[in-house]
């Protein structure tokens, strides 16, 4: 704004100038042409002088002294031509030099002008004095004139620019400070605030700015513990699925094992081929139930991480690192995890393990990568998590699934950030956590 500003001063100054230096042009040229025409008209009366006084003398000296009287005059030329209009004296001269560039004589000049003052001693005709229009005495003044005038305009329009440009940053300054502020709050931070400033109009946008990040702030923590709320739900959901899970669903499959091997028994003490048939029966059942069995331990990981809460936090991680690089051995999985506390909060402990399986997966399934490395430590108070890998990378039109979807829902319900970046070559998942279970602007609520 302040560079607009400042464009449209400027041009304003040059057409003031354009204006100025027109109407110094019209003036010039009026003013040359009064004088020229003021300087041609003495030059009869001269002449008729000169002849009076000089009735008697000779030839030679009167063309003289009609030369020497005809040096004085300015913005003419007059040339002496004696009877057979052949020079009789050279014409008055000036010394060569120019001051005024070729343009502006051309714009200043009058019209050229030529007069011829007949030249009578004692009722004879002796020559002729040929008078030529010269305006560059007049034209140079002019152009003097016209440069001090010009550089005193100038140093004053730089002088009024420096000023207006020191001037202008300190009105729209405000401005820029808005726009930082509107920077950081499309990047979520919502504490932002702006300094009033002295001009009332902006004094308002500046109010108006700072409630809107108060409002939008409170919004957002109160997304953010209606969010955790739902995790919490969510978690204790699992939880009482899992337990249901463990303690009705294991038992039946136990029972269905055990009554299995008594029929199998029992199938053994009778004749063929019904001892065939019930043994085929019962092995079908005992590979249903094995079957059925590792799936419910499977939903019984994934609803609830066994030993999580029980188990330090470390051990934990390092175990689904080592399963995950059981189950895929032609891919290198490594975890590196700084010394960790035992727990951060049950809520805490679930979104970090639930981010490093959901990383591990989204790398062995879709990067087919050769390596992938998971790092959790803890630094001044936040936990951070990377996963990165060695794959083909992110795509042009890569889209955002729903597992890397709850992650951020996850991680930003907490105070967190979450980031997919691309490296040379792969991808790498990074994870920002505070390192306990209290969400910002929890506990105001």
């Amino acid at each position: 704004m302040r560079a607009r500003l400042m464009v449209v001063v400027v041009l304003i100054n040059l057409m003031a100038a354009a204006i100025s230096g027109a109407v110094i042009i019209h003036k010039a040229r009026t003013a040359t042409e009064v004088e020229t025409a003021a300087s041609m008209a003495v030059v009869e009366p001269l002449v008729a002088e000169t002849l009076q006084a000089l009735q008697d003398a000779p030839l030679p000296g009167l063309f003289r002294t009609l030369a020497v009287r005809f040096q004085g005059l300015r913005h003419v030329r007059v040339t002496l031509l004696n009877a057979t209009n052949q020079p009789a004296e050279a014409g008055t001269r000036r010394d060569g030099t120019r001051r005024a560039p070729q343009w502006f004589a051309h714009l200043v000049a009058p019209p050229a002008q030529r007069h011829e003052v007949p030249l009578v001693l004692r009722g004879a005709r002796i020559g002729t004095a040929l008078v030529t229009a010269e305006p560059s005495d007049e034209i140079d003044e002019v152009w003097g004139y016209a440069v001090a005038l010009g550089l005193t305009g100038l140093s004053l329009s730089l002088a009024m620019l420096a000023i207006l440009h020191a001037a202008f940053g300190r009105i729209l300054s405000p401005l820029a400070q808005l726009a930082a502020g509107l920077t950081r709050l499309e990047q979520q931070d919502y504490a932002v605030r702006v300094g009033r400033p002295d001009t009332r109009e902006l004094a308002v946008i500046a109010a108006g700015f700072n409630r809107l990040a108060e409002v939008l702030g409170a919004a957002r923590a109160a997304n953010l513990r209606l969010t955790r709320r739902l995790l919490t739900a969510e978690e204790d959901e699992r939880r009482r699925t899992a337990l249901e899970l463990h303690d009705e669903f294991g038992p039946c499959l136990f029972a269905l094992e055990a009554n299995s091997s008594s029929i199998a028994r029992i199938a053994a003490t009778l004749e063929e081929p019904a001892r065939a048939r019930l043994i085929q029966r019962t092995d079908d059942i005992a590979a249903i139930v094995k079957r059925v069995q590792t799936i419910n331990r499977a939903l019984l990981n994934r609803l609830r991480p066994a030993g999580l809460g029980q188990v330090p936090l470390g051990r934990c991680l390092e175990l689904l690192v080592r399963e995950s690089a059981q189950h895929h051995p032609e891919i290198r999985v490594e975890g590196r995890f700084a010394p960790l506390r035992s727990g951060y909060g049950d809520l805490v402990d679930l979104t970090l393990y639930r981010c490093v399986q959901e990383g591990l997966t989204n790398a062995l399934r879709h990067a087919g990568p050769t390596r992938v490395t998971v790092e959790v430590a803890e630094q001044d108070g936040t936990l951070r998590l990377a996963v990165e890998d060695d794959g083909r990378g992110l795509g042009p039109d890569r889209d955002e699934g729903r597992g890397l979807a709850g992650m951020r829902e996850r991680v930003e319900a907490l105070g967190g950030h979450l980031a997919l970046m691309p490296r040379d070559p792969g991808t790498a998942l990074r994870i920002a956590l505070p390192a306990g279970s209290e969400i910002p602007g929890e506990d105001a609520a």
